[in-house]
């Protein structure tokens, strides 16, 4: 394993992490491919697309009044797979919506690729209830 890849990719997933929990949506969402897919347990459907992902969240926003609070993230594995790498951890990210806010305990696995210019885009997203002990 390289230690080289494991400290890229967790550099980018902390920075995805924490444009997610500071609320900072054009770095979140620009550190994803284009074509990058996601699948939410909250949601029925895959997403097929960033824009698809950044339209559904624009949707919350004005339905729900939805943003993030914060988001902390542990029990981190990176797992190299030359080009690809696999980020699982444990998230827990409070929401505020109309409803009031909300602590959610989740799990969620992000797929990395290394880019041309040498750097690491994510390219999937799953992400998925933590159930409580």
């Amino acid at each position: 394993m390289s230690t080289t890849t494991v400290q890229e990719v967790r550099a980018a997933a902390a920075e995805l992490v924490a444009a997610f929990a500071e609320g900072r949506l054009d770095d979140y969402f620009g550190a994803f491919a284009a074509d990058a897919t996601f699948v939410f347990h909250t949601t029925p459907q895959r997403l097929g697309s960033t824009a698809e992902y950044r339209a559904l969240w624009q949707q919350w926003v004005e339905q729900d009044g939805f943003r993030i609070l914060g988001c902390t993230s542990s029990a981190q594995l990176i797992q190299p797979f030359g080009d690809t790498a696999v980020f699982s951890h444990d998230v827990e990210t409070t929401i505020a919506t109309h409803a009031g806010e909300e602590t959610l305990q989740e799990r969620e696995t992000i797929v990395f690729t290394r880019t041309d210019g040498g750097g690491w885009t994510a390219v999937h997203e799953h992400l998925s209830a933590r159930p409580t002990a």
